[in-house]
């Protein structure tokens, strides 16, 4: 499809409508898409809606940027036109980000352990719906940044500066080290699910 509109609803007094307020519209054609806006109107007009009018916009996938929806950010693959990549999009790991860094931060009182039973939920719970992220490089990503976080905890725990410790932290706590203490990997996490089938002979 090369043009999507992106609507979103805004209930008016006394309009109940269901949580799934917004809607992607697939359509093939500039022409069809403003159809298929039009369209929308004029249902929403006679069930007592509105469609939001800043938040409603058609997008052209054939072009770069892509639209975000409900926390992904969707475009086309320029390798491979068939393919829509799909990630979270910039605010949505800020969001994270900043969430993890207030569980972690330098001076910390408490056993690593519990810092990573603290971090642990979010990070369950942002995977869970993040999970159809069809680009590689996005959990590794996270993950390495959130490793790099706490190995700076351990290196001021033992008294070294980041000049004198950074460079030796990733042999001194190998991935393996915060996996062993039950660090949730989003990018472990996405690879068990997402692995091909074996096939298996009766």
């Amino acid at each position: 499809m090369s043009r999507e509109v992106h609507v979103r609803f805004c209930e008016g007094a006394g309009v109940r409508f269901p949580r799934a307020t917004r809607l992607v519209i697939l359509c093939r054609s500039g022409e069809d898409s403003e159809a298929a806006l039009h369209h929308m109107h004029t249902w929403t007009t006679r069930a007592g809606l509105t469609v939001h009018p800043t938040k409603t916009r058609i997008v052209n996938l054939n072009e770069p940027g892509g639209f975000d929806f409900l926390g992904y950010h969707f475009e086309r693959d320029r390798r491979n036109p068939s393919r829509i990549l799909r990630w979270p999009r910039d605010k949505s790991q800020r969001k994270l980000k900043d969430t993890l860094r207030a569980r972690t931060p330098r001076l910390c009182g408490v056993s690593l352990r519990t810092i990573i039973a603290r971090l642990n939920p979010t990070l369950r719970g942002w995977y869970e719906y993040f999970r159809h992220t069809n680009v590689a490089t996005v959990f590794p990503q996270l993950d390495g940044w959130l490793r790099r976080r706490l190995r700076r905890i351990l290196l001021k725990r033992h008294r070294r500066t980041r000049h004198n410790g950074l460079g030796t932290a990733h042999q001194r706590w190998p991935n393996a080290y915060f996996a062993k203490l039950g660090l949730f990997n989003l990018t472990t996490a996405h690879a068990l699910v997402f692995q091909p089938a074996k096939a298996v002979n009766h």
